[in-house]
């Protein structure tokens, strides 16, 4: 079975949905089957605006890195490379929470419509880790380089309300989904050929930035992983307690 299936939302709308209930743990293959999705759509003269969501209690709780490595952790994100460089606009649905990568994957769309219940959170130090998914540079962009700073160095949780104050995210519903589907159907109400170059030009040095941003966060990502402070983290994390961490 698909981990990410694809269905006509609307007049040239397609909705691309996430199916790893509950939580929607990514990993390389799907990450690779979402980006390879993404670029076939952009082969289609049918489609000219993406709605991206996901089946079960949360939108996207990120990923497990841990025994991949720098390799590995590259190789992930160069799926997330192929998702970034795709040409059509991308509106997220965002439901439950978005937490860490599942953030950063968020963050991967033009737009963000998001419940006012959601939690977006950039969790990483909270876990002795460090940030991906080329959060680097998407949240600065969003929200400012001193309010990015404040939610990376807390790892603190954002409410859908609080985020639609923030810049976080472009809308807030109770109905997620249906509202990415309006918002897509507004994009698709123009010039298909237009929308695609105007995305282009405008996402140029975006692109440029989370090539560069991928890289550096893999390596220290990788760095990160052995540590004492890491491991406490995420024992700390599965045992729902404040974590002790000793720089180390």
């Amino acid at each position: 079975m698909s981990d990410v299936e694809r269905e006509k939302a609307a007049d040239r709308v397609a909705l691309l949905e996430l199916r790893r209930p509950p939580s929607n743990v990514f990993d390389e293959a799907l990450l690779t089957e979402l980006a390879d999705a993404l670029l076939d759509i952009d082969e289609t003269d049918d489609v000219t605006a993406v709605v991206l969501c996901a089946q079960g209690k949360h939108f996207c709780a990120g990923a497990d890195l841990r025994g991949l490595g720098a390799a590995g952790i590259r190789r992930v994100y160069r799926q997330a490379y192929r998702i970034f460089s795709a040409r059509t606009p991308v509106v997220a649905a965002v439901h439950g929470a978005a937490i860490g990568g599942g953030l950063g994957l968020a963050m991967s769309a033009d737009f963000r419509v998001a419940s006012p219940g959601a939690r977006l959170t950039a969790n990483f130090a909270r876990l002795g880790f460090h940030q991906g998914f080329a959060l680097t540079v998407t949240l600065p962009r969003a929200v400012g380089a001193q309010r990015a700073q404040e939610l990376l160095y807390t790892g603190r949780s954002v409410s859908g309300e609080e985020a639609l104050a923030m810049g976080l995210c472009d809308a807030v519903a109770d109905d997620p989904r249906e509202a990415a589907v309006e918002f897509a159907g507004r994009i698709a109400a123009s010039a298909p050929l237009s929308v695609r170059s105007i995305r282009a030009t405008l996402r140029r040095p975006l692109i440029a930035d989370v090539g560069t941003a991928l890289d550096l966060e893999a390596d220290a990502q990788a760095a990160l992983l052995g540590t004492a402070d890491f491991a406490e983290g995420v024992a700390a994390s599965f045992a729902k307690r404040p974590p002790h961490f000793t720089g180390s």
